[in-house]
């Protein structure tokens, strides 16, 4: 067993100098990945490390023999995590009940503990042991506070929906398992849920919150429309309006090549709604993880831009940078900017590359370089190389594959805007709507000619009428 003495660090008023790294970690330690292979127990061990390990190991006997000797069932290690925590993240309900039975405190907080997480209870929350979460809360254990909790009934946020409205009697995951269809107020609604287990993950709360402050800023056809917020109870939750004809990637998927009106036409869906967070003011708006999963489409078959998890607000700089690396759990690699893989500062332009992918992928039916690794797609982008035009050339009129070589530019500033993009496409669709014109005319007057032709022949009158007198 790994023991680190340190006797000048004693963040806990009752902490012992040893640290216990044996079994499953805090909920909210920074490295939870053990190595108990080859470990042993020291005949001449504190007694109160060794509750600490027959608390790991579920050794109810030599709990008690340890606890009858008069080891302190509350002693905690240089982490500030007692017995209890032990067997609440290993699921040793048993051992949890002893414990408690004998005097151990309910909500002891480990060093990484806050006023929303009360340890061990959080810790049998993230590990999913159930069984020891309900014993725990019977002994009198809060279940962890939602991180956006407020006290005071007036700071409450107006966008706030009582969790009571939400019905999930029919529910259904959609897209990820993140979202789900409930039923709020008489209509239909997408739920996406931050449950308890992810409270203790910065990162996961961060980009909860943030989707939620945008959220609110932003109304637009184009984009989803934002309805509320459960955040003053857990699981916290943000409800959006549910649009059943589902996401482009699905529809791609089914219909394959889509015929350069309708891809243009579903481009300018996209490049309106992009436009309109990008010139959102006073803030810009980087979307930063557009691909066709993250477009749904409405009942007119319209489309719309979604999850903002990731996205951006460009408050003073022109440019921002991520925290650390975008990895491939973070986004999809497929559709991902150059500079955003090469971690450097980045702009709106990121946007404008992911959606040059996207129309390309919607003429040509399948995704962008669909035959490599994922994991090796973007390397071919910081490479300069980008996914062939295979499609015949008719499909790429007026202009419309030089729009997307354009887009994908290398230098972000070589990209032009969603301003400038939306009249390319407007001047494409109207060429497009002209050339259907002029496809459609000769047919209906052959269709008129065939109708006269018709009713001249089933009319006796007219016939007779049409013969010259001979008088």
């Amino acid at each position: 067993m790994e023991l680190e003495v340190k006797p000048q660090e004693q963040p806990h008023p009752q902490a012992g100098a040893a640290r216990f790294t044996l079994g499953k970690q805090s909920s909210l330690a920074p490295d939870r990945s053990t190595d108990s292979a080859g470990t042993a127990v020291d005949e001449v061990i504190d007694p109160r490390v060794k509750l600490m390990y027959l608390a790991n190991e579920g050794d109810l006997e030599g709990i008690k023999e340890l606890l009858d000797s008069g080891t302190n069932v509350n002693f905690s290690d240089i982490d500030g995590r007692t017995a209890l925590h032990i067997a609440a993240c290993q699921g040793l309900s048993d051992v949890v009940q002893l414990l408690l039975h004998r005097g151990a405190k309910v909500d002891p907080q480990d060093r990484w503990g806050s006023t929303f997480f009360q340890q061990p209870l959080a810790d049998a929350v993230y590990y999913k042991n159930h069984d020891v979460i309900k014993l725990l809360e019977k002994h009198g254990a809060k279940p962890p506070m939602a991180p956006m909790h407020v006290e005071n009934a007036r700071e409450v946020p107006e966008y706030e929906i009582s969790p009571s409205e939400l019905d999930f009697s029919n529910s259904v995951d959609i897209t990820k398992g993140t979202f789900r269809i409930a039923s709020w107020r008489g209509i239909q609604v997408a739920v996406k849920t931050l449950e308890e287990e992810l409270f203790t993950d910065e990162d996961k709360v961060k980009a909860f919150t943030d989707e939620l402050a945008l959220l609110q800023k932003i109304r637009h056809p184009n984009v989803v429309q934002f309805l509320g917020a459960v955040t003053q109870s857990s699981p916290m939750m943000i409800v959006t309006e549910y649009l059943p004809k589902g996401d482009l990637y699905a529809y791609l998927k089914r219909k394959g090549a889509l015929k350069p009106a309708t891809a243009v036409k579903f481009a300018l869906d996209i490049a309106r709604g992009m436009n309109y967070l990008h010139e959102h003011k006073p803030e810009a708006i980087i979307h930063r993880d557009l691909e066709p999963s993250n477009i749904l489409r409405d009942d007119s078959g319209h489309l719309k831009v979604a999850d903002f998890g990731v996205s951006k607000l460009l408050k003073v700089a022109n440019t921002v940078k991520e925290d650390r690396p975008v990895t491939c759990q973070d986004t999809s690699w497929r559709y991902v900017a150059p500079e955003v893989y090469r971690n450097e500062e980045y702009d709106t332009k990121v946007d404008v590359f992911s959606f040059a992918l996207i129309l390309q992928e919607m003429i040509e039916g399948c995704p962008p370089f669909s035959t490599k690794p994922e994991k090796e797609v973007p390397k071919a982008y910081v490479a300069n190389e980008r996914p062939p035009f295979r499609a015949p050339p008719k499909y790429y009129v007026y202009g419309l594959k030089e729009l997307i070589e354009e887009c994908w530019s290398e230098e972000p500033f070589n990209r032009p805007t969603f301003r400038q993009i939306i009249k390319r496409l407007e001047d494409i669709n109207t060429q497009l709507a002209q050339k259907r014109q002029w496809k459609v005319r000769p047919l209906k007057c052959l269709q008129n000619l065939e109708a006269m032709l018709k009713k001249h022949r089933s009319n006796p009158s007219s016939r007779s009428a049409s013969i010259p007198s001979t008088r």
